[in-house]
């Protein structure tokens, strides 16, 4: 038994090292590879036994609120208005659903931190690459791929590569999640590599290329964001207080800064933020789909239209302000927490947002510096899309806890013991 269940975790790390590594990459593959590592772990009989872990590794907490927020969201089912969407809902939830015990349980001896951070930087490096590569050559020959799959038949006419790049990067990898899969590659590789700079630089200009390259303005936003919270950690503890607050609000304006230089901003008025609720044509896209979600919030704050209605609520509200072009594109709410509300309502979001929080205050020593960065990473992402909307979104969140969990101070040759 003892044999079959090495044989079986041997199997199940490699598949994780797998998950890890296509993380940057189109989702298909990755949807796959996660599966499969999850039936492993399934297969190695670990749900079997009582998680002995939990005394030792206050991680299991966020994964139980986790859970929480993952049942009431199914529970919702219940009064959710288009019982069609069930079906939908729970292919595009079954994963995370099944990823909470691998949380619970644990991860085998075999996980180490350290060389799933050299796979993970290792990916984010290669993609960088990978997609300048594929796209350069889809501009210089465009008769390889179909016309109509790109953005419009202008960008073949584009005057110059990087209009070209930016376009169609999110027909590949979609932008925002490349980027926070980059992002957290290099909050990895500073960590792995912060005294070894002769590998740590070249890395982190590959990885934070991503950001110019993909044309993120969020990503802009996020990275100032987790510079500035890093900034705060490095701080001796009884400076943390007196600067910290500084710290983060120079780096939010640090990075406002730079976003208002950036070309997909140069139309865009910050002041339009003040009236958001507002629908104006030809305006900023998200801020017309926020209007349109924020027009009747009577609708859904209270317990929520139900898991999956989301979609659908905007489309009705779309259809009910004339705003056609939104109707034909079936736009999501492009933002988790207005989602969550609209689903779930206010107490959903709540412990949505405790479940997050819970991430750094649960993490212990080396733990604490990946939480803090990852959660960062995410609750900023999540202002302008639906990070929990994509497979790849989830699978990032759940590569993100298990690193995290493998960091903690009990754990044993940094991994969880068996």
């Amino acid at each position: 038994m003892n044999q079959y269940r090495e044989i079986v975790g041997k199997v199940n790390y490699g598949l994780f090292l797998v998950v890890v590594a296509l993380l940057p990459f189109e989702q298909l593959l990755l949807r796959y590879a996660c599966v499969m590592w999850i039936i492993s772990w399934g297969l190695e009989g670990r749900w079997l036994s009582c998680p002995k872990h939990w005394r030792e590794n206050k991680m299991f907490i966020p994964i139980l609120l986790f859970g929480l927020w993952y049942l009431l969201r199914i529970v919702s089912w219940f009064w959710a208005a288009d019982s069609n969407m069930w079906a939908w809902q729970l292919e595009r939830y079954l994963t995370f659903g099944l990823i909470i015990p691998v949380g619970i349980w644990g991860v085998n001896k075999q996980y180490d931190w350290r060389v799933i951070g050299k796979v993970l930087v290792a990916g984010c490096v290669i993609a960088i690459p990978f997609y300048v590569i594929v796209l350069t050559t889809i501009y210089y020959h465009p008769e390889l791929i179909s016309k109509y799959q790109l953005r419009g038949e202008w960008c073949m006419d584009a005057a110059n590569w990087y209009s070209f790049f930016e376009s169609n990067i999110s027909l590949l990898k979609h932008r925002l999640f490349l980027c926070s899969v980059e992002l957290f590659g290099a909050v990895v590789a500073y960590q792995l590599w912060r005294k070894r700079l002769i590998i740590l630089i070249p890395s982190l200009l590959v990885m934070l290329a991503s950001i110019p390259l993909t044309g993120s303005r969020q990503s802009i936003i996020t990275a100032a964001a987790i510079m500035a919270v890093a900034l705060v950690y490095e701080l001796p503890s009884i400076y943390r207080l007196r600067y910290g607050i500084g710290i983060l609000l120079l780096g939010m304006v640090l990075g406002v800064g730079v976003l208002k230089l950036h070309p997909r901003m140069q139309d865009f008025d910050f002041g339009d933020l003040l009236e958001m609720r507002e629908i104006k044509p030809g305006h900023n896209v998200r801020l017309n789909i926020w209007a349109a979600a924020l027009q009747t919030p009577d609708d859904y704050i209270d317990h929520g239209l139900g898991a999956g209605q989301s979609a659908q609520y905007m489309i009705k509200k779309y259809k009910e302000l004339d705003m056609n072009y939104y109707v034909n594109m079936q736009y999501n709410a492009h933002n988790q927490y207005l989602e969550e509300v609209i689903e779930i309502g206010i107490p959903g979001l709540l412990l949505f947002l405790l479940a997050w929080l819970s991430i750094p205050i649960c993490a212990r020593k080396d733990g604490v510096y990946t939480a803090l960065l990852v959660t960062t990473i995410y609750m900023m992402n999540m202002l302008t899309d639906c990070m929990f909307g994509r497979f790849c979104g989830i699978a990032l969140w759940a590569v993100g806890l298990v690193y995290i969990s493998l960091q903690s101070e009990n754990c044993s040759s940094c991994a969880v013991s068996s």
